[in-house]
């Protein structure tokens, strides 16, 4: 089987997920994975995706620009390297990190780099910016993957120091413990 990583990227309307399902079902491909969200007005979507065999990138490329042109969505697509599921394999613990706080440039870039600096993988990130100083209004939400040898103590500290400087209230959870007390 190959495998291919698919980005789908357009302004956003009912049918789309289907359109590119049905596209894909039609040349004997399956979805093994796929992160599909909205953005303002903006349609995104990432597909990995088994293809037989003797179905090539650029012939499904092709198929899909041509099933989808009428949309104007835009799709790009590379194959899937086998190293790529390593970083999931060696994973630690989860984690959610929550922050809430007035919006500035930067607030992603420093809480990104704290989460670097401790060699903790971002698996999902959430950011909603409305704007203005209503703290309500603007919040990031990072599932994060924290290594078993990471000082937590030191994480937790370092990143509540770090939304402090920028005006943000911050609070991370064991994943376990997020999705018992969010439980609707």
């Amino acid at each position: 089987m190959n495998k291919f990583t698919l980005t789908v990227l357009g302004n956003d309307r009912p049918g789309i997920i289907a359109a590119i399902s049905a596209s894909l079902l039609k040349q004997s491909c399956n979805i093994e994975n796929v992160s599909q969200t909205i953005l303002q007005s903006e349609f995104a979507g990432i597909f990995i995706v088994s293809a037989p065999e003797d179905l090539f990138l650029e012939t499904l490329w092709k198929i899909l620009e041509a099933d989808l042109s009428g949309m104007g969505l835009h799709v790009h697509g590379k194959p899937l390297a086998q190293e790529t599921r390593k970083v999931a394999l060696e994973s630690g613990e989860p984690f959610v990190v929550i922050t809430i706080g007035p919006d500035r440039k930067g607030l992603v870039a420093e809480i990104a780099g704290v989460i670097a600096g401790y060699g903790v993988n971002i698996l999902n990130l959430k950011a909603v910016f409305k704007g203005g100083d209503d703290p309500d209004n603007n919040m990031m939400v990072y599932e994060i993957d924290v290594p078993k040898q990471v000082d937590l103590c030191s994480f937790r500290s370092d990143l509540k120091e770090k939304a402090g400087l920028m005006g943000l209230d911050l609070t991370i959870q064991h994943r376990k413990i997020f999705d018992t007390t969010n439980r609707i």
